[in-house]
């Protein structure tokens, strides 16, 4: 049987963004990793609101919030909270780890991704990752 939940092609090219961005993090692409991104881009994180205008900046203070020995992230989870046509809040649950696969830390946030003028990407981001 089809689905016909109108949400399930959202939360489909969500997911797909997700994982474009664990991707372009890790390869260190800043091109696809902006592709994954509208701007302005927010994220609140230890009472602190950032947002960058643009991608210029947001891998290089990505690289000095992950600190020093960060070599990759992995999705541990990626669970809808909530879904529309055009936007999906996931709860989502990642690590970082250092080159020889030990752990740097285990995080949580909310991410918000929506469709803007047909692209879908991430609008903004809560973690309690530093």
């Amino acid at each position: 049987m089809e689905n016909t939940d109108p949400a399930s092609a959202a939360i489909a090219a969500a997911k797909d963004v997700m994982a474009a961005h664990i991707s372009a993090l890790n390869d260190g692409d800043e091109a696809a990793l902006a592709a994954t991104l509208h701007f302005p881009q927010y994220r609140l994180s230890g009472g602190r609101m950032a947002v960058w205008q643009g991608p210029e900046d947001y891998f290089a203070d990505f690289r000095a919030r992950a600190g020093d020995g960060w070599h990759h992230s992995e999705w541990d989870s990626l669970d809808v909270m909530a879904a529309e046509p055009t936007k999906v809040h996931l709860d989502v649950r990642f690590t970082r780890y250092r080159e020889d696969g030990s752990v740097l830390g285990r995080f949580r946030s909310l991410w918000v991704l929506s469709e803007i003028q047909g692209v879908w990407a991430a609008q903004l981001h809560s973690s309690f990752a530093p």
